[in-house]
């Protein structure tokens, strides 16, 4: 028996329908995939793009940038960009999909200079913090606070000791107190004559006089005006003449500029992130303690003075080791009883034996500035030669007497000691390099790193031309139909 079977409008109207879905669906995955793939490949490009990283930062310097240059000194942003097409192109050409980059583009991208080296100073930060962890962190910051304390309080103690009395104000405040005291030497001369003249007098014996007490302070003056290494360095150690062109680093020069990028970049200011990138510094540039092989020797005491030599920034950091040592130690005087009143029965046997009562005082305080002088010599030049030297001392640590002030270069290396349970010349210059401002410290640290690679060989390197974050754009027609534009970014972290 034979069925007869129709397909009515209706029906066919809903097939079509159905059908027109089937295809709009297949369209619509078929889009969806491109789409996906396009992303793919927009960011296998960029992945591929920064792992051709420095590897000369990262080995030495712990450091990502990418080289922008490719090795020319300025930025080749097209060569960038063909690098990232290039590892893009093999995505896009797998499947069966049929997509086309169009064109492509930078939209943004940041160097380590930008903003005074924010890039820079942020990746230290971001590594130390890793490096050390929270329990590293707050040794670290404890440590820093309390030594930072008092060598601000002894900044403060040396600026107070030049004001209240100088060497450089000894010489004119003596010839005023011989005046005075001639002055009045003669005023009771003559009295005496007029006494003798009206009463009449007999002979007087003059009672001999004691030959003056051993003035040292003429032989301090001397000492002082020698040059600040010829007193602190050790005999034997070498002292660096290496030189830089600072017209040619980053802090010299006009630096390149990176296209601002849409998420911007926050400055970091605070004082938990000031002390990370100073222990950075520590770890990975040279010092006189130990100096660095290429660029600069000093390169820590570059960071703190900014002069063009090793032997002038080594010059600025001796300079105010033996400032704040100076005023730690006229603190100690003035503090020690015992010590200000040798001090001052020096000063009043010097005033008597030169007949100037009223200069002893003067004498006294220029006596406790010579002392504290000669101690500070001693002290600096023990940071010089590895030892340490207590931040505060006792009278147990004092090194030399004041009868002994007149041997001072005689007992340099003689003289003074070392204290195990002191601060090391390190310990010291970490301290004075936290008073450089944020931005000095970054541009200056920037200088000794590109110098450093560029004495290395690579004589055209340039921190600008480091790039350390981008945004990229590409254009892409997918099956000959549709245009996608995919905008990404990368950065290192």
């Amino acid at each position: 028996m034979r069925k007869k079977g129709s397909v009515t409008v209706f029906l066919t109207l809903i097939l079509s329908l159905l059908l027109s879905l089937i295809c709009a669906s297949i369209e619509s995955v078929r889009m969806a995939s491109a789409r996906t793939q396009i992303l793919n490949g927009m960011d296998i490009g960029l992945y591929s793009l920064f792992g051709q990283y420095d590897k000369e930062l990262l080995a030495d310097y712990d450091l990502f940038a990418l080289d922008g240059s490719r090795g020319g000194g300025q930025l080749d942003l097209a060569a960038v960009c063909d690098e990232l097409e290039a590892y893009m192109n093999p995505v896009l050409k797998q499947n069966s999909q049929k997509l086309t980059l169009c064109q492509s583009g930078l939209t943004g991208y940041r160097l380590l200079t930008d903003q005074n080296g924010e890039a820079f100073y942020q990746q230290i930060v971001g590594y130390m913090q890793e490096t050390l962890g929270s329990q590293g962190i707050q040794l670290l910051l404890g440590r820093m606070s309390e030594r930072q304390e008092k060598t601000a309080q002894a900044d403060q103690s040396a600026n107070q000791a030049q004001s209240k009395g100088s060497i450089d104000r000894y010489d004119s405040e003596m010839n005023q107190a011989s005046e005075k005291s001639q002055q009045a030497a003669e005023e009771a001369a003559r009295n005496q004559e007029q006494g003798g003249e009206e009463f009449g007098s007999g002979d007087t014996q003059v009672a001999p006089q004691a030959p003056p007490a051993k003035n040292p302070i003429t032989i301090m003056k001397r000492i002082m005006k020698r040059g600040v290494l010829e007193l602190v360095l050790p005999g034997g150690n070498g002292l660096s003449t290496k030189e830089i062109e600072k017209g040619t680093l980053v802090s010299g020069r006009g630096l390149q500029q990176g296209m601002e990028m849409p998420d911007g970049m926050t400055v970091e200011n605070s004082y938990t992130s000031e002390v990370l990138f100073q222990q950075y510094l520590m770890e990975h540039l040279g010092s006189y303690a130990e100096p660095s092989s290429a660029g600069l020797a000093y390169q820590m005491e570059y960071v703190f003075g900014g002069k063009n030599s090793d032997e002038d920034n080594l010059k600025a950091v001796a300079s105010k080791l033996l400032f704040i040592r100076e005023g730690v130690n006229f603190a100690c005087l003035m503090a020690d009883n015992v010590k200000r009143s040798e001090a001052q029965a020096l000063a009043t046997a010097i005033a008597s034996g030169f007949l100037v009562p009223p200069a002893a005082v003067i004498i006294e305080a220029a006596l406790i500035l010579c002392w504290a002088f000669a101690e500070s010599v001693l002290d600096v030049r023990e940071l010089f030669a590895g030892g340490r030297i207590p931040l505060v001392k006792s009278s147990a640590d004092w090194q030399i007497s004041l009868g002994n002030l007149p041997d001072l270069m005689e007992g340099l290396d003689s003289m003074r000691r070392n204290d195990e349970k002191g601060m090391s010349y390190k310990d010291y210059l970490q301290v004075l390099v936290l008073t450089v401002s944020k931005e000095k410290k970054a541009m200056r640290a920037m200088d000794m790193i590109e110098n450093t690679i560029r004495e290395k060989g690579r004589k055209n390197f340039c921190m600008d031309s480091c790039i350390v974050a981008l945004e990229a754009f590409a254009d892409v027609k997918a099956n000959k139909k549709k245009d996608f534009q995919v905008i990404r970014q990368y950065c290192y972290e």
